[in-house]
């Protein structure tokens, strides 16, 4: 067995975005020289997100809409109080992103089969971002034969 690992590298660019980086894995794979396995993903913030959805641009826009009502970023989070906190002065107050990260997950596993990614036609992996734009990283592990 064999294991190779890379990171990729992202701006993204809203509040509440979702980015399809399935073809950034692909290009991993292609460069693990691993057939059959499976590929983890996994995202290095906590305001991110990392789920296996469809990429249609109104569903993305669904999404963001939905966990906005779901997690309203006014409420009163404790999080948020920043005075109270051992924090940095320029701290955010995103507790409504953790929150969401923590309903959604910071990876996702996908098995890897004749270096194809086993996913069903609507599906593809997205970054999920939280907390408006930043640059981030997500680790990409092919491991198989």
């Amino acid at each position: 067995m064999r294991i190779y690992s890379d990171v990729l590298e992202l701006t993204t660019d809203a509040d509440i975005s979702l980015c399809d980086i399935t073809p950034q894995v692909e290009t991993v794979i292609d460069k693990s020289g691993i057939i059959n396995g499976f590929v983890l993903v996994n995202s290095r913030h906590t305001t991110t997100a990392i789920i296996i959805n469809e990429n249609e641009p109104r569903l993305l826009e669904d999404i963001g809409r939905f966990f906005t009502q779901l997690v309203p970023r006014d409420s009163e989070y404790l999080h948020n109080d920043i005075q109270r906190r051992d924090c940095p002065p320029d701290e955010p107050e995103n507790a409504h992103s953790h929150l969401c990260a923590i309903l959604l997950g910071s990876n996702e596993a996908v098995p890897l089969m004749d270096k194809q990614l086993v996913l069903g036609t609507y599906q593809s992996i997205l970054l999920v971002e939280l907390d408006g734009s930043r640059q981030r990283s997500v680790n990409v592990q092919v491991i198989g034969e």
